[in-house]
């Protein structure tokens, strides 16, 4: 008998490894990772191009009157074994990465309409089931009806060590303080937003994976998910 294909809804604090951890699942499972935020980058990318978003402002009315036009999906890479972002029927992997788009995203993200438009075409993906999404807000809006829902934390010192590491790994100039303080700055601003906050989800099960390593966080994951399919 085929196993029920499940949909997996991961949300939780920044620097918590969340999207590390979702598309390990997505491997693991062979399910379809859905890169929220690589949504919203094409989408920018899209209205970038249109000249509809620029240094950072975002033309809001014309932005929503266009909307209809914005197609996004994902398609296995089978070279990397992952999958890629799609605009239409174009790969924009790579360019959905450069600073025409990251200079932008945050304006065009924060608007409503755009909002509600991602989480639609989120839905339709997720509508055979088999995938995993990560985020602040999928078991809470985007997916209320998971069938699994993990909310992932760790201490913010822990957090803030593991982005310090990951800014030196890249050459980056880091400070230590300075990126504790932005990462509860941040904590702050996703739990007071007024368009869908962080918190956990009354069904959602906690992982604090302060002290756990990926492979302790995969058993744990996995007990989890026999539990759920022996249930069905």
């Amino acid at each position: 008998m085929e196993k029920k294909k499940l949909i997996i809804a991961i949300d939780g604090y920044s620097s918590c490894g969340k999207s590390t951890f979702a598309k390990a699942i997505a491997v693991r499972l062979g399910y379809l990772f859905i890169d929220s935020g690589a949504m919203y980058r094409a989408a920018t990318l899209f209205f970038a191009r249109e000249g509809l978003t620029v240094n950072g402002v975002a033309d809001r009315e014309k932005i929503v009157a266009r909307l209809g036009e914005v197609n996004v999906g994902f398609r296995l890479n089978k070279e990397s074994g992952h999958n890629d972002t799609y605009l239409d029927n174009e790969n924009v992997e790579r360019e959905i990465r450069e600073s025409i788009v990251s200079g932008n995203v945050s304006a065009v993200s924060k608007i409503p309409e755009v909002r509600e438009k991602m989480v639609s075409l989120q839905r339709t993906l997720s509508k055979a089931g088999g995938v995993v999404m990560d985020g602040r807000d999928i078991g809470t809006v985007v997916f209320p009806d998971a069938d699994i829902k993990i909310f992932m934390t760790a201490q913010p010192e822990i957090r803030a060590k593991r982005r310090y590491l990951e800014l030196v790994e890249k050459n980056m100039e880091a400070d230590m303080e300075a990126v504790l303080k932005n990462i509860t700055d941040r904590d702050t601003i996703d739990e007071t937003r007024s368009v869908s906050p962080l918190r956990k989800a009354a069904d959602a099960i906690t992982l604090d994976n302060s002290f756990l390593t990926p492979e302790e966080q995969m058993t744990w994951f996995m007990k989890l998910y026999n539990e759920k399919l022996n249930e069905s």
